[in-house]
């Protein structure tokens, strides 16, 4: 396998490829692009929102959802870019004492675009709720989707300084996992496919909550699309 074809195997299994084909809602993405993360060279690439940037008012103002996707996620993008051009030319070169400085920024700056590229398709602009396959595993997994929003909120809310809350799917265990992310990649469970992520970092709520944090995550509850968390969780059952 050459490195186009390893890295656009790799990296679009944490995004598009985690919703089942026959999905409505998984074709629209697929389509649209936002849940595909490299180009056909292999190159991380930033696709455009799926919906426009006033979509998930009042409850992410326009403004904050402007600056958080073009200058943060797609910094994060062209950032990942550079690392893996830069890891690309010290081994060229046989010339490695960068090539740990590099390796972590790539960790960092990846983790960050995979991220991103989820929570956009996580969001939708009305209330919903988990059925079906999702809510049943969030009752066995969890007690009740009252106790899975608690502990997930308390623990988005928790994070030290930036980072994520994350439901995902625990494959070595079959079960739904919570977890803490700080800053993008740190604090992770190796095999952990993420379903559902909330941003925490400041610059998701900074403009609209100021340091509430707690409020925005309250907040964000309301538009969590759960039909895309169950599509994910979906296709992440039919690859283990």
């Amino acid at each position: 396998m050459n490195r186009k074809d390893f890295f656009k195997t790799s990296t679009i299994l944490g995004a598009a490829t985690l919703l089942p084909p026959n999905s409505v809602f998984a074709n629209n993405l697929v389509e649209s692009g936002i849940d595909k993360l490299v180009d056909a060279d292999g190159n991380f690439f930033h696709q455009p929102l799926p919906y426009s940037e006033n979509f998930l008012e009042p409850f992410m103002d326009e403004e904050t959802l402007h600056l958080h996707y073009t200058f943060h996620h797609g910094g994060a993008v062209k950032a990942a870019n550079k690392d893996l051009s830069m890891i690309k030319k010290a081994m060229d070169e046989n010339s490695l004492d960068t090539i740990d400085f590099w390796t972590k920024k790539l960790s960092f700056h990846l983790s960050s675009h995979i991220l991103h590229s989820i929570f956009w398709t996580n969001l939708t602009n009305k209330k919903s709720d988990p059925s079906g396959e999702l809510l049943r595993r969030i009752e066995r997994d969890f007690g009740s989707f009252d106790r899975l929003k608690t502990y997930l909120a308390k623990i988005s809310k928790d994070v030290d300084g930036n980072g994520w809350g994350i439901l995902g799917y625990q494959p070595y265990t079959d079960k739904l996992t919570v977890l803490g992310c700080e800053n993008h990649e740190k604090l992770t469970q190796w095999g952990v496919i993420p379903l559902l992520v909330i941003d925490v970092w400041e610059h998701s709520y900074y403009l609209k909550f100021r340091n509430r944090r707690s409020e925005f995550v309250d907040n964000l509850f309301q538009i969590i699309n759960w039909d895309n968390v169950a599509d994910r969780l979906a296709m992440a059952l039919k690859i283990q």
